[in-house]
């Protein structure tokens, strides 16, 4: 297999109506010859007219900062990189923070669990059809037996490394995870299944409401925070990381 360099990248500039700043972290694996994001933050066409891609509503519920220099393919660019070899985008849920940039990657095929990409179609109120209007290719992951430390892992057949989608349901009904199986290192991207990783910790965190808030099932959700909690504690040797924490993203820039 090809050897993959990590970028870490922060696609999404918040600060919340409860004055709580978060980003977006999203993943952009290279190797020699294809680019692939996980997760893509918002993109061009939401910032050059976000009232329009997005709507005022949306826009003041989450606390969208727009900056064009934040967005994936600019800073694809600015790695020296180009942005056209981006070949896929695994997508932990169909948020309009995490697919925004979608369009800036128009033959990049789209990897989703099945139950995400159903719940996309059904008329859910909380997605946006926008971020999809250049018909991607899709290629969706329904249940699976097989199992990544104990977890249902969906296996991805990317042949650049051993990828899965882990479901973590509640946020969205088909929110996962993905597991990146390295040389020598084992990630877990969490996606949003926490906002901030003191949750698991402190259930009295304010953004706890926010979570259960915008959770489809927050059952689900609590029980996706145990599963975690357990993982971490059983699994201290792999690194396990959201998307919308700061103090997350800073142990990779700095590092």
């Amino acid at each position: 297999m090809d050897k993959i360099k990590i970028h870490h990248l922060n696609c999404v500039d918040i600060l919340t109506p409860m004055q709580l700043s978060a980003i977006g972290h999203c993943l952009l694996l290279e190797t020699a010859n294809r680019l692939i994001l996980i997760d893509t933050g918002i993109g061009l066409n939401d910032v050059r007219d976000p009232l329009k891609r997005i709507g005022k509503e949306v826009i003041k519920m989450a606390g969208y900062r727009f900056n064009e220099s934040s967005t994936a393919i600019r800073q694809i660019e600015k790695l020296g990189l180009n942005p056209a070899l981006v070949t896929d985008c695994i997508i932990s849920h169909l948020d309009n923070d995490h697919i925004g940039g979608l369009a800036d990657f128009p033959n990049a095929t789209v990897h989703i669990s099945m139950e995400e990409y159903n719940n996309f179609k059904s008329g859910n109120p909380r997605y946006l059809q926008a971020p999809m209007l250049h018909n991607p290719k899709i290629i969706t992951y329904g249940p699976s037996f097989n199992q990544w430390n104990g977890l249902e892992s969906r296996h991805l057949n990317l042949q650049i490394a051993d990828i899965s989608l882990i479901p973590l349901f509640g946020h969205t009904h088909g929110h996962c995870g993905v597991a990146i199986n390295l040389h020598d290192t084992s990630l877990f991207y969490i996606g949003d299944a926490y906002y901030l990783k003191t949750e698991l910790e402190d259930d009295s965190q304010p953004v706890s409401q926010l979570a259960k808030n915008r959770a489809d099932d927050d059952i689900q959700r609590i029980n996706t925070l145990n599963i975690l909690r357990n993982f971490i504690n059983q699994h201290p040797e792999i690194i396990v990381f959201g998307y919308h924490d700061i103090k997350e993203l800073d142990q990779f820039i700095c590092n």
